[in-house]
């Protein structure tokens, strides 16, 4: 009787007996392929953005002398195609200079794997957002979740953790504590013109955590009095606000009291569009870098005036 099951001994396979030692570890090393642009789909719910900044313009520089230097990773698609797991500016790069192909590495990955490979990859950047953080902290630990067994809720101990919990795992690349990613991913309950305004640097990651609570028509309501007074919350009225929403006496009129309350630490402010102050910084400049730019000049303006004073007084 034929017996269909095989048994894997883990034997040398025929092949390989007849190859030197340096081609059986050329075998193993991934192989690139020249994929088309048409063919390679951005990943699902990519939580990273590409943007048009001088990252961008050197990276076209770079490819337009020289080519793709390092391959991008993608996995087939069940319908054909393939999706891309790291190398998104890298396509954008490729699409803008007009070209048809790039160098992928291709490797089948489960949906977890994919996540977790896409989210590691793209963490190792110079710049990322605080939303960028958040959103990625979330697909990696839901995806790390899902490896152990699909939990009642998340931040479990996996049974290949080592012990540690999945939120310790998503930090440990990072160096943030588990604290601080379950903070970032609180980010990710912000309705997006506030969450944007944590970008730009408005509104910092520890009262952000606390307004992210908030109902998200309670932080429209929150948007538009910010919006209209030109004002953010301090830490204090966060959490007030928090507590408001908590105790269900979250109203507009509440909240435009509490926001026109005079912080101990509020001091005046010089509005200057932002479109004016752009073309002198980086696309990706925030709002505090520019303003502590602009403060360092000023105070070089002032020691400048200075000077001319004193060569005036000494003729």
């Amino acid at each position: 009787m034929k017996n269909d099951r095989l048994i894997d001994l883990g034997l040398t396979g025929y092949e390989e007996l007849f190859m030197s030692t340096e081609e059986r570890l050329d075998a193993k090393k991934p192989k690139v392929e020249t994929i088309p642009l048409a063919d390679l789909t951005p990943f699902r719910n990519h939580p990273f953005k590409v943007k048009e900044d001088e990252e961008m313009a050197q990276l076209m520089r770079s490819i337009a002398d020289a080519g793709v230097l390092s391959p991008a990773l993608a996995r087939p698609l069940p319908d054909g195609g393939y999706e891309l797991i790291s190398g998104h500016r890298r396509l954008a790069a490729c699409k803008a200079l007009g070209m048809d192909t790039m160098p992928v590495i291709v490797r089948k990955l489960t949906d977890e794997e994919a996540v977790i490979t896409m989210v590691d990859s793209n963490l190792q950047r110079e710049h990322i957002l605080p939303s960028e953080k958040a959103f990625a902290y979330k697909m990696k630990m839901e995806a790390l979740d899902r490896k152990a067994g699909r939990p009642k809720n998340l931040d479990q101990v996996g049974p290949n953790f080592k012990g540690m919990r999945s939120a310790e795992i998503v930090g440990e690349k990072t160096g943030d504590s588990a604290t601080q990613v379950k903070r970032y991913i609180r980010l990710t309950n912000l309705i997006p013109e506030i969450l944007q305004m944590v970008d730009d640097g408005r509104i910092a990651l520890t009262p952000a955590v606390e307004l992210s609570y908030l109902q998200p028509s309670e932080q429209e309501t929150l948007f538009s009095v910010m919006d209209c007074d030109e004002v953010t919350p301090s830490l204090s009225q966060a959490q007030r606000l928090r507590r408001m929403s908590e105790e269900q006496r979250f109203t507009g009129s509440a909240v435009m009291q509490l926001m026109s309350e005079v912080k101990g630490n509020q001091v005046e402010y010089v509005k200057v569009p932002v479109d004016k102050l752009r073309s002198f910084f980086r696309p990706d400049t925030s709002m505090k870098q520019m303003t502590e730019t602009l403060v360092k000049a000023m105070d070089f303006y002032n020691k400048h005036l200075e000077r001319q004073r004193r060569d005036r007084d000494a003729r």
